[in-house]
């Protein structure tokens, strides 16, 4: 089958399902602040919002950022089998919880990750549904594993094959290199990689390596009671080298995935090949895969970066419990 890559050219509202790590890092608030605020702009149908580690506290601080943004009922979904538990070092999660309204307070209260999958996915028409993944690749191995149940007769693969018109992964260096979204859970990488029956755009971790952001958000004083900034607050000072911002791996993922790449990169097609280590290289000869090639001006795209995340919800109420 040959496919073509979307660029969005038509200016369609992209349904989307986002799967993050939310932490270690904190690009990830970036990524789904920029979610949301194209949801906001009518570019974006938020269908549900999973993460890929299980660490304490993840889906209520996903529902914290749905909560804020007036999007409170999106689904969310956690990984109840084996996963990994990595978490933020600068500990703005705890503040986030700690300051702002989310329904959902334990990990026990949001179904399993893949059930969340299979359920939006069957809803959805066909070829219809962008993937964006910004962490490990833990859910979408686990959905390909997945069987027949009472939201689908298909399979995992069948089911992607059927409902699914685009992926894009924060993932690998290119042509080759090691990268953290896929060395943590290499295994799960290799099956998504090697069986995975739809277009696929990596984001490598090349892309956002000269972008760095945040620096106009903290500083802007009018913006106040907002949990993106509180992240980016607390981060950005304890590290010499987010200095001028941080790298935006995750968020120009989330924009590629919405506003296509066109207007910011090229692609190289071929096809990802994951080692057992989680090394990846490109086999220029293979198909249905590409990934993005940095355009020099990316200025643009670390400018559109930093406005989007300082966008506010379109009815910002007073969302923070701690005065």
């Amino acid at each position: 089958m040959k496919y073509s890559y979307a660029q969005n050219a038509s200016k369609k509202t992209v349904n989307i399902i986002f799967d993050s790590d939310m932490g270690p890092d904190y690009d990830d608030v970036g990524a789904i602040a920029i979610l949301h605020a194209l949801a906001d702009k009518g570019e974006s149908n938020i269908l549900a919002t999973v993460a890929s580690t299980r660490y304490e506290g993840v889906a209520a601080v996903l529902n914290v950022f749905n909560t804020y943004f007036n999007r409170p009922d999106i689904p969310i979904g956690v990984p109840k089998g084996k996963a990994l538990e990595l978490r933020d070092p600068q500990h703005w999660t705890d503040t986030l919880i700690a300051k702002y309204p989310h329904r959902i307070k334990k990990n026990s209260e949001a179904p399993d990750a893949v059930t969340v999958y299979r359920k939006v996915l069957a809803s959805q028409p066909d070829n219809s549904v962008t993937i964006v993944t910004i962490g490990f690749l833990t859910n979408l191995s686990n959905l390909l594993n997945s069987t027949s149940d009472e939201y689908s007769p298909f399979n995992g693969k069948q089911l992607v094959k059927k409902k699914v018109k685009l992926l894009v992964c924060m993932a690998g260096r290119f042509p080759s290199g090691y990268e953290f979204n896929l060395m943590k859970d290499a295994q799960a990488s290799y099956n998504v990689y090697s069986n995975w029956n739809t277009p696929v755009i990596f984001s490598g971790g090349e892309i956002g390596e000269k972008i760095v952001a945040g620096l106009p958000l903290i500083n802007n004083e009018a913006i106040k009671g907002d949990p993106v900034k509180d992240a980016f607050r607390i981060s950005i000072p304890q590290a010499k080298e987010d200095s001028a911002g941080r790298k935006c791996w995750d968020e120009t993922s989330v924009l590629v995935a919405i506003r296509g790449y066109s207007q910011f990169y090229t692609l190289h097609a071929g096809k990802i090949k994951v080692a057992e280590d989680g090394k990846n290289t490109w086999d220029d000869k293979g198909k249905d895969q590409a990934y993005l090639v940095e355009n020099p001006d990316f200025k643009k795209v670390q400018h559109m970066i930093d406005e989007l995340i300082m966008h506010e919800p379109q009815k910002k109420r007073n969302h923070s419990l701690i005065k």
